[in-house]
């Protein structure tokens, strides 16, 4: 089992680095040619989703992405945003995330845990161990050659 850790400063040019990386070690795990699209669009857009945050609380401290292939590929995404800031639009129901007096960061927090439900069907979301943050956890299959 191999483990990458990636940690990167909360900048949106770092996303597409994560993206990329994300998609190679996909590809090396062994998954799937037709859901390697998916992996850079869900690796994408959880990262954007922690880098929004970070920048919305004015957070300095760094994204962290880790991608490990065993039986699956995962990938977890962690933010150290306030959790309440984190998770409080996965409850809101669809209609209410047109709400007007949504902020753009809410609205794009809140959109892209619907994004992230379209492109994974193994999708998690969690709270950090330790301090403030959130864990979003991705898991796609891999077929050994």
């Amino acid at each position: 089992m191999a483990t990458v850790r990636l940690s990167f400063s909360p900048a949106p040019v770092h996303v597409r680095t994560a993206r990329l990386v994300g998609v190679a070690v996909a590809r090396r795990a062994g998954v799937a040619e037709e859901l390697l699209d998916e992996v850079r669009l869900a690796i994408g857009e959880a990262c954007t989703r922690a880098v929004t945050l970070h920048r919305q609380y004015g957070l300095s401290e760094l994204v962290t992405v880790e991608m490990s292939d065993s039986d699956s590929y995962t990938v977890r995404v962690i933010d150290h945003a306030p959790i309440e800031a984190s998770v409080g639009l996965t409850k809101l129901p669809p209609d209410e995330l047109a709400d007007e007096s949504l902020t753009d960061d809410a609205l794009t927090t809140g959109v892209g845990f619907a994004l992230l439900a379209g492109f994974v069907d193994d999708l998690q979301v969690r709270p950090v161990d330790d301090g403030p943050g959130t864990e979003v956890r991705m898991v796609w299959p891999v077929t050994r050659r």
